[in-house]
């Protein structure tokens, strides 16, 4: 799978494990920076990121700052992105088996790196399951087409 990574400089650290994490678990990554750890603007590299998954030219990303909200926040401004700020291993696995999240959001601040690796493994790994959850993301992409949802 590739995978594009982003953070602010407060997950700068951390989006370097993660992505040789990431290698490790043989995916290609694509990291659109900070290439320092020097003070950056999150939506910046969350826009990079969000792209790359809207346009289909990554199949995940993964978006590290101090909270993992801003980022969060940022990344589902951009069309067809799915971004969801998961703090454990549920969230995580929740994330992409009932909403088909393509982004996952992570706090440098306040996860440790066991549970950062677990959660990481878990989301890539974890199908979406449809059925009834496939009509709720449908939902969702009606809504960011501007249109209202049926039902």
């Amino acid at each position: 799978m590739k995978i594009a990574i982003g953070s602010d400089h407060r997950g700068f650290e951390l989006k370097q494990r993660i992505g040789a994490l990431c290698r490790q678990l043989h995916h290609e990554v694509v990291d659109v920076g900070p290439d320092t750890a020097e003070s950056v603007d999150y939506p910046d590299f969350a826009f990079q990121v969000a792209q790359a998954v809207s346009e289909g030219r990554c199949e995940r990303g993964i978006l590290i700052c101090g909270t993992g909200i801003g980022m969060c926040i940022a990344a589902n401004k951009v069309k067809g992105v799915r971004a969801a700020p998961c703090h454990d291993s549920i969230t995580a696995e929740m994330s992409r088996r009932h909403n088909d999240a393509n982004v996952l959001c992570l706090s440098a601040d306040l996860l440790g790196e066991e549970v950062i690796e677990r959660m990481i493994s878990i989301w890539l790994q974890t199908p979406f399951e449809g059925g009834r959850h496939a009509r709720r993301v449908d939902k969702i992409a009606r809504i960011e087409n501007h249109q209202r949802p049926s039902g």
